[in-house]
């Protein structure tokens, strides 16, 4: 029996060719305008300029639509053929009964889905590799929604935020003073601000957990920091809850999102109709914070 396949997400586009430009003679008068015929979305080859997407761990490789793609494949004890697209590339896991030949198939069903998700993911890490923060005097970061300017101050003690009152229009209002020589390393400057950002996070996290878990009534037992690769949060049936750190880059109502996404599944250990609506009770625009932080640093959470 053939074995089923599973992705992560789905993703549909259509790309519509435009219509070719007529130039009228030059003593003729000018055509009449015709309606442009409409085009059959143009297969993902003719999209995107072949390519080499490549897993650093890969063992296999395939050709989908003219790009060559090496993908990391496993055998596992599961019910279908399943594909994950992470930072580092393709995983295809498969049940160990599966002939490779089925395999083979079921990747060329899936080659549009699969070299989407390629691409998205190539563009974000090269969007995430022009944001990195050049750690110096006077850099800018996010801090709860708004832009921080880092300023070395020797005379300051740890790093400490001021507040200004009145600052122009487009100006940043919040300076973290942070107790550093001018001539102090990159890494230095990193490794303060960083300290500061996390203890700030656990600070923000923990209030935000009290707030969400008196509403939705359920009790948390512990609260770490996480610096997962591919997750913004998680939790465990014990109460344990996980937050990544860098969550406190975001504005409040995505952290709250993310907070009371965890602690909704305290009561529902899913994500079934049922789980969203808990969320929902309490975050009614879940759906607007969740495709906004789809696009962010991370690629999803459970």
């Amino acid at each position: 029996m053939p074995a089923r396949t599973t992705d992560s997400s789905q993703l549909s586009f259509d790309f519509d060719a435009a219509p070719a430009r007529v130039e009228p003679a030059p003593a003729a008068p000018p055509p009449v305008p015709q309606q442009p015929v409409p085009q059959a979305a143009a297969p993902i080859a003719s999209v995107l300029a072949p390519a080499t997407f490549h897993h650093p761990r890969a063992n296999r490789e395939a050709r989908l639509d003219g790009h060559v793609v090496g993908y990391e494949f496993r055998r596992a004890r599961r019910s279908t053929i399943g594909f994950s697209i992470a930072t580092e590339g393709l995983v295809v896991s498969a049940p160990r009964w599966v002939p490779n030949g089925e395999i083979d198939s079921a990747l060329q069903e899936k080659a549009r889905w699969i070299l989407r998700k390629l691409q998205e993911q190539d563009e974000r890490s090269r969007r995430i590799a022009s944001q990195r923060i050049d750690w110096r005097d006077g850099t800018s970061i996010p801090f709860l929604g708004e832009t921080v300017i880092v300023v070395l101050d020797a005379r300051a003690t740890g790093a400490v935020l001021h507040t200004a009152e009145d600052t122009l229009p487009g100006v940043p209002r919040l300076t973290l003073h942070v107790g550093l020589p001018q001539h102090a390393s990159a890494e230095q400057i990193r490794d303060a601000v960083q300290s500061w950002l996390q203890r700030q996070a656990r600070r923000v996290f923990e209030e935000r957990c009290r707030h969400f878990a008196q509403q939705l009534g359920v009790r948390w037992t512990r609260l770490s920091l996480s610096n997962a690769a591919t997750r913004w949060g998680s939790a465990s049936a014990d109460g344990a809850i996980r937050l990544h750190w860098r969550l406190v880059h975001f504005a409040l109502p995505t952290i709250d999102y993310v907070v009371a996404h965890e602690l909704a599944h305290l009561r529902v250990m899913d994500h079934s109709p049922r789980f969203w609506d808990v969320v929902r009770s309490v975050i009614p625009d879940v759906e607007r914070l969740r495709d906004g932080l789809r696009d962010e640093l991370l690629p999803a959470f459970d």
